[in-house]
């Protein structure tokens, strides 16, 4: 791999986890407003805070992270590979380390999610990087 190629994978990683960093923003606000406010269960408000995420993430990874791949078309088939492939990892992972972190090990439920969030985050970026965002740019040759 040269050395451009690795600069490229670090700097869309870093732009991943930004996006990811402003997810997390969302998620946490979704799920105590849902928690907190609404009196939801835990498990229930977090699939709901996730989702919320996803949408979110995907806008941003769509415009911001993977802007450089030839992406003008096919908009709505990249929401359905993103929500199916990182928002079911995402919530199937954070409602199992939830039920992990909050309903066994009765760790406060917002650090349960950070941690849940933090576990699923690299699948996400390789998943999204690979199936959903793949390159559609000209190669050049």
């Amino acid at each position: 791999m040269s050395r451009e190629s690795r600069r490229a994978i670090v700097v869309r990683w870093l732009k991943f986890n930004f996006v990811g960093a402003l997810g997390i923003g969302v998620q946490l606000t979704v799920l105590a407003a849902l928690k907190s406010g609404f009196h939801l269960h835990y498990l229930w408000a977090t699939a709901m805070a996730v989702e919320t995420a996803v949408v979110h993430n995907f806008l941003w990874h769509e415009r911001f992270t993977w802007n450089d791949r030839g992406l003008e078309n096919g908009a709505l088939l990249r929401f359905l590979k993103f929500n199916g492939t990182n928002g079911a990892l995402s919530i199937v992972g954070n409602l199992a380390l939830m039920k992990l972190f909050a309903g066994v090990l009765h760790i406060p439920y917002l650090a349960a999610n950070g941690m849940a969030i933090a576990i699923c985050s690299l699948a996400n970026f390789l998943v999204s990087d690979r199936l959903v965002f793949e390159d559609r740019a000209p190669s050049g040759t």
